[in-house]
């Protein structure tokens, strides 16, 4: 049995997929609008497909988040929802909706439903809600999202839950089995001008283009004033692949749906006496999940 990914298709997406499918059989990817708008979050998939090699399911899925306006991180990442070149056009990949996909993987097959979820988790809360029986069959969701302290939408708001904090409610209302790996977790393991100079001389069949996107991605502190960038979904990644690296630690976790400041803040419940309904990444082997973020790009 194999892992499904639920992914918006930026290059730190992709460089989470180059790590699960160098290491694990990937059974369907399911897409959702998110760094940037549903048809270019698509074009990246089929784009990024070809390149690589990758032979798994694509599956078209949410365009817009369950309720309210659609906010991408185009502000950020650009309108391709990467810095940097292009991907080679290539003809899209359309293997049938999202839902059904997700629901026959869920009910299909022996061995554990683990899912790496990357983005604003519309596409599973819509199986959860659509399909309750077939997401009952899900053992395991490790999602990057969410914060422990602050966020980078907004003060208190990490993305993925900003961009669909109703999904990430229905999770938590439904009993999702969520891992969270949150943004100050992620923040811990940072890339820069020494990783771009490894990629770029390693021996990636796509390094030299693979080295000008971690540029353009490492660009986003530059223009912050920093000189290094945090990863995001290559952590997470690392997580799903090699639990045994961090820990995770159970805890209670709820969202703020409401709050004109705090819409979007996930509350990550440590005390004792929480009664826990999810678990977080506490602590990890920083440069472990460095070098193994690293490998899938020097291959």
């Amino acid at each position: 049995m194999g892992v499904w990914i639920d992914s918006d298709v930026g290059f730190d997406d992709i460089w989470a997929l180059l790590m699960v499918a160098g290491r694990a059989p990937i059974d369907g990817l399911s897409l959702s609008f998110g760094c940037a708008q549903f048809d270019r979050v698509h074009r990246n998939a089929s784009s990024a497909a070809s390149l690589f090699g990758w032979d798994f399911a694509i599956h078209p899925g949410a365009a817009r988040p369950l309720l309210g306006a659609t906010v991408t991180a185009e502000d950020v990442v650009g309108e391709s929802g990467m810095q940097g070149p292009e991907l080679p056009a290539a003809k899209l990949r359309d293997d049938g909706p999202a839902l059904d996909a997700l629901a026959a993987w869920a009910t299909g097959g022996d061995g554990p439903k683990r899912v790496l979820a990357l983005a604003p988790l519309t596409n599973l809360a819509t199986l959860f809600l659509a399909r309750p029986a077939a997401a009952a069959r899900i053992d395991e969701i490790v999602w990057m999202g969410g914060g422990l302290t602050s966020g980078n939408q907004t003060a208190s708001a990490e993305y993925n839950a900003f961009a669909d904090v109703e999904a990430l409610a229905v999770l938590i209302d439904r009993g999702a089995p969520l891992r969270v790996v949150e943004l100050d977790a992620c923040r811990r393991v940072v890339v820069g001008e020494a990783e771009i100079a490894a990629v770029r001389g390693g021996r990636h069949h796509a390094a030299s283009l693979l080295a000008a996107l971690l540029d353009g991605y490492v660009g986003i502190a530059r223009a912050r004033g920093r000189d290094r960038m945090p990863l995001y979904d290559p952590v997470a990644a690392a997580l799903f692949l090699e639990p045994g690296l961090g820990t995770f630690t159970p805890a209670r976790v709820d969202v703020e749906v409401q709050g004109p400041l705090t819409r979007g803040r996930t509350v990550i419940d440590t005390r004792s006496s929480a009664i826990a309904n999810a678990a977080y990444l506490d602590a990890f082997d920083v440069a472990a999940v460095h070098a193994l973020c690293m490998k899938a790009l020097l291959a």
